[in-house]
């Protein structure tokens, strides 16, 4: 695979770029970011992989999420993909609503018609970038890695992370869709990716994964109390109820009046980035 420089800036010592490549598993050109830190001439360093929410691209937590300084101090790469495949022949949400279809991915590999496709994320994310990652970039073995993200980029950290503990030495989200079987956002994108046979929907819902049998050693959630979303589509409760049956170290942190934006996001990005450095040395 090749990719195509769209930008590359000199920040904090490092050089932060934004890429395009064609996608065996979407079909379509893919953008994405990366962040390389400051570092000597041969060295390698551990990825931290950022998924992001609902209608969001590679540019929002690129542009909002102020984790350079902190990835330069830490020695970290930041890489943040696309939330779904993107293009004309891309299938959307008939009606175009921002919770389904384009910027909405869910992090899942669709089975349904007209998404199969093209709405191959959980692959995309998994499998086809970190390969062309580990060829392009100064990137330590990939196990040493770690990854987070928001909302639905929670959810898709939380399941991916969950379903390849070996992979990933750290996990931690920012106001996650913890358990989307029990929510609306849930009860529309999984059966219109994956069809209406909840089995199938269980690898994807984070409490479900827990409840089957899945382990981490450890979790950071942070969500505001003042997030519009907490009560009818967040829940964590859930998770928490789920993490202490299965007695994984589960550190939920709820920050007083914070909302689900990017400044949240950001006042608390340090705190998740020293976090996962620390489980990545």
């Amino acid at each position: 695979m090749t990719i195509k420089t769209v930008s590359t800036n000199l920040t904090h010592g490092g050089v932060q770029g934004v890429y395009q490549h064609a996608s065996k598993e979407t079909g379509t050109e893919m953008t994405f970011s990366v962040f390389v830190p400051p570092h000597a001439e041969g060295a390698t360093l551990p990825v931290v992989w950022y998924l992001s929410g609902l209608t969001c691209t590679h540019a929002n937590v690129t542009e909002k999420g102020e984790f350079r300084k902190a990835c330069a101090e830490l020695g970290l790469i930041f890489v943040a993909p696309d939330t779904s495949p993107r293009g004309e022949s891309v299938p959307d949400d008939v009606e175009g609503a921002y919770d389904f279809g384009l910027g909405a991915g869910f992090y899942v590999d669709a089975t349904e018609a007209p998404f199969a496709t093209n709405y191959r994320m959980w692959s995309y994310v998994t499998e086809e970038l970190p390969a062309l990652i580990a060829d392009e970039f100064p990137v330590a073995d990939m196990s040493r890695q770690s990854i987070m993200g928001h909302s639905m980029g929670g959810h898709g950290a939380l399941t991916i992370g969950l379903t390849f503990p070996d992979r990933f030495k750290a996990v931690s989200a920012f106001a996650p869709i913890v358990a989307p079987s029990q929510v609306p956002w849930g009860h529309k994108a999984l059966p219109g990716y994956l069809g209406e046979d909840k089995a199938r929907w269980r690898k994807h819902d984070a409490v479900a994964l827990i409840e089957d049998g899945a382990r981490v050693e450890a979790l950071l959630v942070d969500q505001g109390t003042a997030d519009n979303f907490l009560e009818g589509q967040l829940k964590p409760e859930l998770l928490k109820t789920a993490c202490a049956s299965a007695g994984i170290d589960l550190t939920l942190r709820l920050q007083e009046g914070y909302d689900h934006s990017y400044y949240f996001i950001s006042t608390f990005m340090p705190d998740h980035l020293a976090w996962h450095a620390a489980r990545l040395k």
